[in-house]
């Protein structure tokens, strides 16, 4: 019976404090409301979405080494931090004029041999192609703890920015003009995307497939958050400052647990002085879908040209229309990086008029 009644007293005495000092009762509720079950709610959804970026792999059309292989000839250069690249230069058809040199970046899972399915139509025009691949792909090894993954990272700009760096320096030792073009796939898009914020020397970007990780992780966060979430009606009803505090404080999770940056293209975009840029994107990709090239395109600078393929899954385009890919790459590159209607153009004072025939000419005859 002491106990009982040692035990009301002591709820008694709660109970009398509580309302003696109901202000900070409900200053703590509230905290525990607008911080605690909010940060909470955040950690949940951030251990999902690193659950995603671990694991999550892109779907293959087809097999990201399925090509007829090309030869060329074969190069070893440095990345941005020092490790040593494997790259190749396919040399342009000798029967065309040289138009300019293009680099090629590669998908996630691919190699710098995957330019054949590419940038054939790009050589038979006259560019030369410069290929490499990204480290832990083909031949460029790296013995580090670094795991590459669909996304990319501080460590492919690096490796981007070797690749530039040296073809820059290739075409000044042979004297020709230190422009290039950059052809990106999917992971590569983004590497090259993020080089040409830093690179003036890139004038014409060609991305396929591509996307920016923080952006590209809220969507999935939100795709996937839908599956996992216990309150449907806390889930539908969060805030979109909600959703941008989580992608902040992913992205600086991710770079702890994964020891590596990972870029923003959209801000890379935003900050890159406007470049010709043709965008390409499959109709019906289910991973990367339509809006996160969209996104990019409506945040570049003129000009640029968006193409959504019909009927394509991720980094299909390619292979479900071959001949409408060929002629879109091919006259972007023509109209925006083509060394040979230049040097017609310098080696006439006077702003003479283009020479008859040049493929210039030709894609406004089309146009027409």
């Amino acid at each position: 019976m002491l106990m009982i009644d040692t035990g009301l007293l002591a709820a008694w005495q709660i109970l009398h404090v509580l309302s003696n000092n109901w202000a900070i009762v409900a200053m703590f509720c509230t905290i525990v409301t607008l911080i605690v079950l909010p940060l909470a709610i955040v950690r949940k959804y951030a251990r999902i979405s690193l659950n995603i970026m671990r694991n999550t792999k892109p779907p293959l059309a087809r097999g990201p080494l399925d090509f007829d292989r090309i030869s060329g000839e074969p190069v070893s250069f440095p990345a941005y931090d020092g490790l040593p690249l494997a790259g190749m230069l396919v040399r342009a058809n000798p029967r065309v004029p040289r138009r300019g040199l293009i680099v090629f970046a590669h998908e996630f899972c691919s190699d710098m041999h995957s330019c054949a399915r590419y940038c054939l139509p790009l050589r038979a025009v006259g560019y030369d192609i410069f290929t490499f691949n990204f480290r832990g792909h083909g031949e460029s090894q790296d013995l580090s703890e670094y795991v590459p993954r669909q996304w990319v990272s501080e460590r492919e700009l690096y490796d981007m920015r070797g690749a530039i760096a040296y073809i820059v320096r290739w075409l000044k030792d042979e004297h020709l003009p230190p422009e290039v073009g950059v052809f990106g796939i999917s992971r590569g898009a983004c590497a090259a995307i993020l080089a040409a914020e830093e690179f003036p020397q890139i004038k014409a970007i060609t991305v396929d497939g591509a996307f920016s990780t923080d952006s590209t992780i809220e969507y999935l966060m939100k795709r996937w958050a839908y599956i996992f979430a216990t309150v449907r009606i806390v889930y539908k009803n969060h805030p979109r400052v909600f959703w941008r505090f989580l992608r902040w404080t992913l992205m600086r999770m991710a770079r702890r647990k994964f020891g590596v940056r990972f870029p923003s293209v959209r801000k890379a975009i935003l900050r890159m002085s406007p470049r010709p840029i043709l965008f390409i994107h499959g109709e019906k990709d289910s991973y990367l879908p339509v809006e996160q090239s969209r996104l990019l395109y409506t945040l570049a600078g003129q000009p640029k040209t968006f193409w959504i393929a019909p009927d394509a899954r991720h980094n299909q385009a390619v292979i479900r229309h071959p001949e409408q890919y060929e002629r879109r790459t091919t006259e972007f590159f023509l109209r925006h990086l083509n060394a040979s209607v230049k040097e017609q153009d310098t080696s006439r004072p006077g702003s003479a008029p283009k020479s008859p025939g040049s493929p210039l000419d030709e894609l406004a005859a089309h146009a027409s």
